[in-house]
């Protein structure tokens, strides 16, 4: 609704509001007319035109107040209409009473006034003075009369003086009330204006990123939207008893950094504070951004609750698929002179069987070798956002992975152990993703193992009440050192001289494609890698 629209349609409700105001106040006269009339014997009045002409005038006005009050509830006509016939009966009927009592100096001049002023406040300004005119015309015309008709000595002095008094209220009460309207349009649109921002500001807050909650200075949650509650691991169905809740009720661990907050910023300037805070809940990382609601840091604050580890994650993803269409494009460009490098040492092994040069030639086909599984690894990296997840039956799937796994590999079949549940359902997954995940686990497990009977197990089991189901692949070496665990899904690290590095790393990503997650753990005895797929 445009400004103008609005302003059009306040004045009116307010038009008839009006009125109706006006027509209790029209009712109330004629009825103390006609208790007087009744009941004091016209103690008011100078009888000159008889007793019928004014009970006639007081009857007739009677049934037209209630006739009036009537269409102005129902509000018909157009008030455009129906006000000017109302106002007009109205001075011709105080008209006809000040000619009824043959003085213009009577005090029934004074409803004149009071229904000039009730025609300003609910008419336009040329329509309040053209009331303001009929009135002054009746009036003269009156005090003419007296005038000829009268041998007292009358003169004009009273009739003008309540013709300028209707015109002077005329105008002044129009202007009063087009103010007040101005004034009533401006709140009731700057209302508007601020109903519509805090929607605005609900919808913006609630689809954001960030968690929100906004706190005032005794700690009393005021607002907060759905991720807040997501971030914190709240029943998101306990959301609306946020409200008026105390921050120490919600979050423990936010109302002390909360407060800590508060402590800086008295202490010093909060130019000098850092408001950026983390903390973990549930094993989450979060970010706190703190903000002052106003420059008196007592009134509250607004809290900023970011996942941090998202944050990383998604910063780490952005790096990683810039590097991997780097890698990518590299890895085709040196294929073709390896390939050539390949073929050209396989001819020199053929013709040349000095042991020397047949050792030279044999540690440059291993690099080679080497060079081309680091082009595979990153190029099968490039592609991990092609999946084509399929349901898997587990227990044929791994049956057949530890076959083949234990060929390719050339490891004894007794080293290499799978426990399978025949009730384990399917799960949904991109079958040559997990048998790289498995394959590049499987490998690294034997490569530290011991090597011996039962080294290597992989299992599988339901977790969570059966909602994901997790697979383990477990050796027993000597576990990952300490020191070392922050960096092993790097890529391109490894503590091996022959390794790539990209192994774990690579299983990771495929794992995350495919909606996984991969986790370890690691002691004395071992250590086993854990991959937690949601069915």
């Amino acid at each position: 609704m445009t400004s103008n629209s609005l302003q059009k349609s306040l004045f009116v409700k307010d038009y008839w509001h009006s009125l109706k105001l006006y027509n209790g106040y029209r009712i109330l006269i004629a009825l103390m007319f006609a208790v007087e009339a009744r009941l004091l014997k016209y103690p008011f009045v100078q009888i000159k035109a008889g007793l019928s002409l004014i009970h006639w005038l007081i009857l007739s006005y009677f049934v037209f107040s209630l006739v009036s009050a009537f269409f102005t509830w129902i509000e018909k006509p157009r008030i455009s209409v129906l006000l000017p016939i109302q106002i007009l009966s109205d001075i011709a009927f105080i008209l006809l009473m000040m000619y009824s009592q043959g003085d213009s100096d009577s005090a029934i001049g004074i409803l004149l006034i009071i229904a000039i002023a009730s025609a300003s406040l609910v008419s336009e300004g040329r329509l309040a003075l053209f009331y303001a005119a009929i009135a002054t015309i009746g009036i003269l015309i009156g005090q003419t009369r007296l005038i000829l008709l009268s041998a007292d000595n009358y003169n004009y002095s009273s009739a003008v003086l309540l013709s300028l008094g209707c015109f002077a209220t005329a105008w002044l009460a129009y202007s009063l009330a087009k103010r007040v309207r101005q004034s009533d349009a401006l709140a009731s649109q700057r209302g508007l204006d601020i109903e519509n921002m805090e929607q605005v500001n609900a919808l913006i807050t609630k689809e954001m990123q960030d968690g929100v909650l906004v706190v005032d200075g005794q700690f009393q949650i005021k607002q907060h939207n759905t991720q807040a509650v997501t971030l914190l691991g709240l029943d998101e169905s306990t959301s609306d008893f946020w409200h008026q809740k105390s921050l120490h009720e919600v979050s423990v661990e936010i109302a002390l950094q909360m407060q800590r907050w508060l402590a800086e910023q008295n202490a010093s300037s909060p130019s000098t504070n850092d408001n950026h805070i983390k903390l973990t809940v549930l094993s989450r990382e979060l970010q706190l951004r703190i903000l002052p609601i106003s420059a008196n840091k007592q009134d509250g604050a607004v809290i900023f609750i970011e996942d941090w580890s998202q944050l990383q994650t998604q910063a780490h993803q952005v790096k990683l698929a810039a590097l991997g269409r780097l890698t990518a494009k590299i890895a085709h460009e040196i294929r073709n002179p390896l390939s050539a490098i390949s073929h050209a040492n396989q001819l020199l092994q053929e013709e040349d069987n000095h042991p020397v040069t047949q050792r030279m030639l044999q540690i440059i086909g291993d690099n080679v070798f080497r060079v081309d599984q680091i082009i595979k690894d990153v190029l099968e990296l490039n592609r991990r956002d092609r999946t084509n997840q399929e349901p898997i039956d587990l227990e044929s799937f791994i049956s057949d992975f530890h076959m083949q796994f234990c060929s390719v590999e050339k490891i004894p079949a007794a080293c290499f152990k799978t426990e399978v549940d025949d009730k384990t359902p399917a799960i949904s997954f991109d079958r040559r993703h997990l048998n790289q995940v498995l394959w590049n686990l499987c490998k690294n497990g034997w490569r530290h193992s011991k090597n011996q009977k039962n080294s290597l197990v992989l299992s599988c089991e339901l977790i969570d009440k059966s909602k994901f189901v997790a697979l383990h692949v477990q050796d027993d070496g000597d576990g990952i050192p300490t020191k070392i665990q922050g960096q092993l899904f790097e890529p391109f690290f490894t503590t091996e001289n022959t390794g790539t590095g990209l192994g774990l790393y690579i299983a990771r990503e495929l794992a995350e494609a495919n909606g996984a997650k991969l986790q370890f753990t690691s002691d004395h005895k071992g250590t086993i890698f854990t991959l937690l797929i949601k069915k």
